[in-house]
């Protein structure tokens, strides 16, 4: 579900608060030039996303898939100088257009790209110890995201900021629907959410050049 003036005013955004610079305006035309799908973070969504890393005052930041790092980059700028990004990727040629991307936009020190289904790669984060993360990110294969949201738990702390995209499907989500995994995987995340404890949660609705969606937005409380 799209409409023009959703893009008209995400393109207001972007002209007037949220300017493209050299780096992500590369990003996603290698990403495109690579045959990745076009499904990176709009520029909006990605400032709100490092502005909430600034906000979190984030060190450490897990991202759950990486595409061609687009989101990668705005997250990587809310580090300091010292801190640290992981992000997941399943398939090796998007992982590499990432890090190209990130190293082109000099962020290659502070970004480790993982390639391998993250289900894989999230045991061996917690066997070495990589967390607790400031913040998460999820944006990845829809029907994984209660698993994902668990892990996310185990590799937190009290006051860990859990972000999960895509969460609305244009609407669909108030819908059960056995034929489509990433419904089904999408409701049985808010059931989970909503009965964990550990958990303070909203989602809000979005609209723009990437269609209607949304957001669940998630604090560790304990």
């Amino acid at each position: 579900m799209t409409n023009p003036q959703w893009h008209a005013v995400d393109a207001y955004f972007a002209e007037t608060i949220t300017p493209a610079d050299e780096a992500l305006t590369a990003a996603l035309d290698a990403s495109t030039a690579a045959g990745l799908p076009e499904i990176a973070v709009a520029p909006n969504q990605g400032k709100l996303l490092q502005l909430l890393a600034l906000t979190q005052g984030a060190r450490t930041i897990l991202e759950i898939g990486t595409l061609g790092g687009y989101s990668t980059i705005w997250l990587a700028r809310a580090l300091p100088a010292d801190g640290r990004l992981i992000t997941l990727e399943y398939d090796p040629a998007h992982a590499d257009v990432a890090r190209a991307n990130l190293a082109r936009a000099g962020l290659d020190k502070l970004v480790e790209v993982r390639t391998g289904a993250a289900l894989d790669s999230l045991p061996g984060l917690e066997a070495e110890g990589a967390g607790p993360f400031d913040l998460v990110f999820i944006d990845a294969d829809k029907v994984n995201n209660p698993r994902y949201v668990e892990w996310a738990l185990k590799l937190s702390r009290p006051g860990t900021l859990i972000i999960v995209d895509n969460v609305v499907r244009g609407g669909r989500i108030t819908t059960p629907d056995p034929s489509d995994p990433a419904i089904t995987g999408t409701r049985e995340l808010f059931d989970l959410v909503a009965a964990e404890p550990r958990l303070d949660a909203t989602a809000v609705q979005t609209v723009g050049a990437k269609g209607y969606d949304g957001l669940l937005l998630a604090r560790v409380v304990r």
